[in-house]
């Protein structure tokens, strides 16, 4: 038994320490909103928050989620990054197909954690391991840039 800590409520998982965090939330805690992309930390779609940090949840063992705090999509707008970046998203019209957006989200919340105002290259650099095939970069990078403006005058 794996005992976890899931957007703030302890959760306890019955499965093996090296399955990926993924599985756990989306099967046996049924926290669909992170997504599989492609199972090898390239697209993003499966970022959760790891103690603050984003990570990939599909090559993250349920090990290495022990004794930490494990952030979801379904929570992060309960910070004020969370709800910004949120607000921006809808604000910019930014998801098309949206399957990669919960992704998107959380970097973009976790960036504005560690750096509410950032630069233009903090955006790319903290985005680019996040992939969407519709192409909605500019709107993503706008939003976060709106976001930071709202956190600004918070």
């Amino acid at each position: 038994m794996m005992n976890l800590t899931v957007n703030g409520k302890a959760a306890s998982v019955d499965a093996e320490p090296d399955m990926p965090l993924l599985w756990a939330l989306r099967e046996d805690l049924q926290l669909t909103g992170t997504k599989f992309g492609c199972g090898m930390a390239l697209c993003g779609a499966c970022t959760v928050h790891l103690d603050g940090q984003p990570v990939r949840s599909c090559t993250t063992p349920l090990s290495a989620a022990t004794g930490k705090k494990v952030v979801t999509i379904e929570a992060v707008g309960a910070s004020k990054a969370g709800k910004a970046v949120q607000a921006a998203w809808v604000k910019h019209d930014v998801p098309q197909c949206g399957y990669c957006q919960s992704g998107q989200i959380m970097s973009a919340t976790a960036l504005l954690t560690a750096k509410p105002k950032p630069s233009d290259k903090d955006i790319d650099e903290a985005m680019s391991g996040n992939i969407c095939r519709c192409g909605t970069y500019n709107q993503i990078k706008a939003a976060i840039k709106d976001a930071a403006t709202a956190l600004q005058g918070a």
